[in-house]
């Protein structure tokens, strides 16, 4: 069994694939500031839901989306980079620590590759992705606003789910590499 996760400090992606299978796809939401007042609280929150997983699931290899490296015009800031890249390698060792696996990272644009998306030129990666599992992947639905648009969480458990399914393809890589 594969896990694949999208992890930030506001919404969390979680996939379990099992033999090509989604088995588990969920999203963990921590916009709550009174609930989640901050990353040691949501980290704490997010274990008892590795906990949960490690349970019922038991998985093989952990893959996690690699957090962004470097500034681009328009997206994040200093600050909001440190704090995800902190919060990411707090949930990294806590997969290391309690599901006992090394996690593998994964970069967004990577898993799209080893997926078979390609992002056109002037189109947003995030509403791609979400396209192309609504249109192949029937265990995959999606609730939207009242105004139309999907709900945020769904962007995060697309991508956990393109996470998971890029390491499941590493994994079959590396099977047929030893062979």
């Amino acid at each position: 069994m594969i896990l694949g996760l999208d992890i930030s400090t506001s919404i969390c992606g979680a996939t379990i694939l099992h033999n090509d299978e989604i088995i588990f796809s969920e999203a963990w939401d921590m916009r709550n500031k009174n609930k989640y007042p901050n990353m040691f609280v949501k980290a704490a929150f997010i274990k008892e839901k590795l906990g949960e997983i490690d349970h019922k699931y038991a998985p093989d290899a952990v893959y996690i989306e690699k957090s962004l490296q470097m500034f681009r015009s328009g997206f994040s800031s200093a600050k909001t980079l440190s704090t995800l890249s902190a919060f990411n390698g707090i949930i990294s060792f806590l997969c290391f620590q309690d599901l006992g696996k090394t996690p593998e990272y994964i970069s967004a644009s990577s898993a799209r590759k080893q997926c078979g998306i390609s992002v056109p030129r002037g189109e947003k990666a995030k509403q791609v992705v979400l396209k192309y599992l609504l249109d192949n992947e029937p265990a995959f639905n999606v609730e939207y606003t009242k105004a139309g648009n999907p709900k945020p969480k769904y962007f995060d458990i697309a991508d956990s789910i393109i996470i998971a399914r890029a390491g499941q393809k590493l994994v079959e890589q590396r099977k047929t590499k030893s062979y």
